[in-house]
Order: C-alpha cells, then sequence, then structure tokens
C-alpha cells in the first residue's frame, strides 16, 4: 500500500547534510543534488518523489506541480517562497513549508558588518592596500554612532538588527505595513518617504510581492540623504539596479551593499555581471545573507522535522499556503488524512462512511481555506483502511492517505 512503502525525498542547490541525515535517521530514502534544476530536467525527476526540498534557485512551477502525481510536500531550505507556485501547491493539496526563523541572526549580522564597512570604505580600502596604495586618509570615513538606521520590514530580521544597531549606539526607525511591536528605543515612522528621509543607512527587509517589486527606484532614491548609505539583502526585485548606479555615480548616495540582484547565477560555474561592478564603495556579496554553518545547520533541522511532522503525523503547523492543523499522536489507532475541494458538504459525506463500516471515531479535526479543507482523522485500526479507500473516492477528495 502506498502508505506504507517508503517515501523518497529529493533535496536540492546543497541543502546541509544534517536534513538528508535526520530524514535517513527516521526512515525516509533521500537522494541529495548540488545544484539547482531547470525545468525540464526538474519534471522528468520529481515524478520519482514523495517530498522535493529547494532552496532559492529551482522554480516550481504550476506545470510541474500538475504532473508530480505522488508528490506530498515541499521545503524551501530559506525563508522565501516565491521560487514556488504555492497558490497551485495548494489546490491540489500540497503543503509548503520553509525556515522563517532560522537563518535571522546570520542576516541581521551581516547587515551590521555591511553599515560599518560603508561608513569606513573597508571595500575601496581593502582593494587599494592589495594593489599596493597607502591610503590613510580620514576624508569620508564615518564611525556608525550616533547614526540614524532606517529600517524598511520590521520581520524577524528587520527587529533583529534593529537590536544590534541600538546595542551599537545607533538610533533606529522602521517602516512597516503592518503595524508592529517596536523593540527597545527604536521607533515607527508612518511612510517610508519619512524613513528614506531621516536616514543615513537605509536597510530593506521586504518580501517579494507585487507591493514591494521595483520599490526603490529614481524617486526614492531622490528622497535619500546626500551620503546616505542603502542596504539590500532581502530581494533582487525591491530595488532598481539601474536608478541606484545614476544615484552613486552623482554622489547622491555615499555607497551601498547589495547581497540580492534581479538576475543571479544557478551555480559559482556561471559568470555573474552587474552594472554595480566597480561603482565606488559598493560591496557585493552573492546572496550569503544566510549563507553561514550555523544558519544553514539550523534551517535543515527546521524544514526536515516539518517533513517528518506532516509525513509521518499529518501535522501542517508552519505551512505557508495550507490550513494550519497540529494534533497529538495517539496510539494504536490508524491516521486518515484527507484534502478535499472546500464545497458545503464533504465532512457529512466522511462521516457518512466512517458509520456505514461502523468505524470509531477516536479523534477528528478540520481546517478550511478559501480552496481545500484539511480533515485529520484517527480511527481505530481494524476499519482504517476501508474508510481511507472510499474517502480518496469521493469526488470531493484531492489527496487521501492513511498513516499507520
Amino acid at each position: 500500500m502506498e502508505s506504507q512503502k517508503i517515501l523518497r525525498i529529493l533535496l536540492l542547490e546543497g541543502i546541509h547534510p544534517v536534513a538528508a541525515d535526520r530524514l535517513r535517521a527516521v526512515g525516509f530514502d533521500v537522494v541529495q543534488k548540488r545544484g539547482a534544476l531547470d525545468e525540464g530536467e526538474l519534471r522528468n525527476l520529481i515524478l520519482e518523489f514523495d517530498a522535493v526540498g529547494l532552496r532559492s534557485k529551482t522554480q516550481i512551477t504550476s506545470k510541474i506541480l500538475e504532473e508530480a502525481k505522488h508528490l506530498k510536500v515541499i521545503g524551501a531550505f530559506c525563508i522565501g517562497t516565491n521560487q514556488i507556485d504555492t497558490l497551485a501547491a495548494n489546490k491540489l493539496g500540497i503543503p509548503v513549508f520553509n525556515a522563517p526563523y532560522s537563518n535571522t541572526r546570520s542576516v541581521a549580522e551581516l547587515i551590521i558588518c555591511e553599515m560599518i564597512a560603508l561608513a569606513r570604505q573597508l571595500g575601496d580600502r581593502n582593494r587599494s592596500t592589495h594593489q599596493g596604495l597607502w591610503d590613510k586618509s580620514a576624508t569620508g570615513s564615518r564611525e556608525v554612532r550616533g547614526k540614524t538606521v532606517g529600517i524598511v520590514g520590521y520581520g524577524h530580521i528587520g527587529s533583529q538588527v534593529s537590536i544590534l544597531a541600538e546595542a551599537m549606539g545607533l538610533k533606529v526607525i522602521f517602516f512597516d505595513i503592518v503595524k508592529k511591536l517596536p523593540l527597545g528605543n527604536s521607533k515607527s515612522v508612518d511612510s517610508l518617504e519619512e524613513l528614506l528621509k531621516n536616514s543615513d543607512f537605509v536597510t530593506l527587509h521586504v518580501p517579494a510581492t507585487k507591493e514591494t517589486h521595483k520599490m526603490i527606484s529614481k524617486r526614492e532614491l531622490s528622497l535619500m540623504k546626500r551620503g546616505s548609505f542603502l542596504i539590500n539583502a532581502s530581494r533582487g526585485s525591491v530595488v532598481v539596479i539601474e536608478d541606484l548606479v545614476e544615484s552613486l555615480k552623482g554622489d547622491l548616495l555615499g555607497g551601498a551593499a547589495i547581497d540580492v540582484f534581479p538576475e543571479e547565477p544557478n551555480s559559482k560555474e556561471e559568470h555573474f555581471s552587474s552594472q554595480l561592478q566597480g561603482v565606488s564603495n559598493v560591496i557585493l556579496t552573492p546572496h550569503i545573507g544566510g549563507s553561514t554553518e550555523e544558519a544553514q545547520e539550523a534551517i535543515g533541522n527546521e524544514v526536515a522535522e516539518s517533513f517528518i511532522r506532516y509525513l509521518r503525523s499529518g501535522v501542517t503547523s508552519g505551512a505557508v499556503n495550507f490550513p494550519n492543523v497540529d494534533l497529538p499522536v495517539i496510539q494504536n489507532v490508524h491516521r486518515v488524512i484527507n484534502i478535499h475541494h472546500n464545497v458545503p458538504g464533504v465532512l457529512k459525506e466522511i462521516n457518512g462512511i466512517v458509520s456505514s463500516v461502523g468505524a470509531n471515531i477516536t479523534a477528528q479535526y478540520l481546517s478550511t481555506d478559501a480552496h481545500i479543507g484539511y480533515m485529520v482523522m484517527d480511527l481505530e485500526k481494524a476499519e482504517a483502511q476501508s474508510v481511507n479507500e472510499r474517502v480518496r473516492k469521493l469526488s470531493t477528495s484531492i489527496r487521501t492517505r492513511i498513516l499507520y
């Protein structure tokens, strides 16, 4: 039976080995690949797997999802999930998990590092010294203490930056479209424009959405204080690079640190180019905000645990596109999980089946969203298989499994 077979998991893009170790320890068959896959490669390979884990490069489209009949769950071993068609996955009954907390400290530390490096022109001083120049001038080199950092997006990372920056003597202001509790002495401002006008450093911590697409362009850059600095370690779609180059070369900004780009190579074998290369006091890094050993290990553990909890127990807590259900495992029962179209009468039909076979429900839970319903039902073992097969055949059912 499908539910008793060894489940196969595909991990792409060099995910930390702790994830594979943890998944194998509970009996899953894990295949690891270091690089990202293009659509054609992924379409052929994913058909063999029950779960897939990826980072930021591999794209999981609706077309891939429609063909992956055995796929039960997707894990983004990072914060963002915009590389996955989460709505299509939802409608097909596939939860998507990510790691929203595990790399928070690593990204926040990089932001603090870049603020100091920009204020002291460390990138240019390092390069010129390697070239044999001895530029010991203090001109344009400043302390960060007493300056103002404006944080755009006060979520997990933004709030951590806030704490670290304040501990170093900076004044902190932030803007978020959702009302957030200020930490320490930080203060919320009413608009992005107000933040840009009053910050010596502007650091971006927003997701990739329609609202944030090209959010920082010529107009916004013109509002920033002359000599101020822009830092982007969020998403490459947020800043218009051409406009940033113009502002830097026109001496409006004092510098920038950019970790994410509109177009990024899929691997280190591909050449990277940007209009920002060679511009004075610009720090460019290859999307390494969360690339510390500590963060990658924590992410590997976090998403692997989500896989285990869902595949073994049906728990969806933390899924970004799915009704969240978290029920304890009950001994000596079989658990049936059913994902169905969110239409009236489904639970009545399911309970009718349970009644007709004389099964006893030990526990039952239903949660819905706009498109689907997710039901978890614990039954006495004798009748569980019969109920599972009959529920699977309902016209409203999308996916049904029995967990032993």
